[in-house]
């Protein structure tokens, strides 16, 4: 069982940066693939991020360039770090684990960007 614990999320305005992170419990960390998603008001839940266990990374074209996907197996925390955040941005984010056909989700943390 692994469970997984978002933070982060806040009110930015256009332009800014904020970074969320990802801490999962248990010890098959180094072991899982994580991603990132995120869902708008109206809208489908969408890939905005993932990293293999490797850390062999893939963005959603609308983010490249702007966010990064980085884990520390270490500190059993997966983040991502968004720069430029667009009020498109506006979503509750959620953190993904995968290993083999087991799935988790965390809970959520809201990113709201807004003047």
């Amino acid at each position: 069982q692994v469970q997984l614990v978002e933070s982060g999320g806040g009110l930015v305005q256009p332009g800014g940066s904020l970074r969320l992170s990802c801490a999962a419990s248990g010890s098959i960390f180094s072991s899982l693939a994580l991603g990132w998603y995120r869902q708008a008001p109206g809208k489908q839940r969408e890939l905005v991020a993932r990293i293999t266990s490797g850390g062999s990374t893939n963005y959603a074209d609308s983010v490249k360039g702007r966010f990064t996907i980085s884990r520390d197996n270490a500190k059993n925390t997966v983040y991502l770090q968004m720069n430029t955040l667009k009020p498109e941005d506006t979503a509750v984010y959620s953190c993904k684990a995968n290993l083999g056909v087991q799935v988790y989700w965390g809970q959520g943390t809201q990113v709201t960007v807004s003047s």
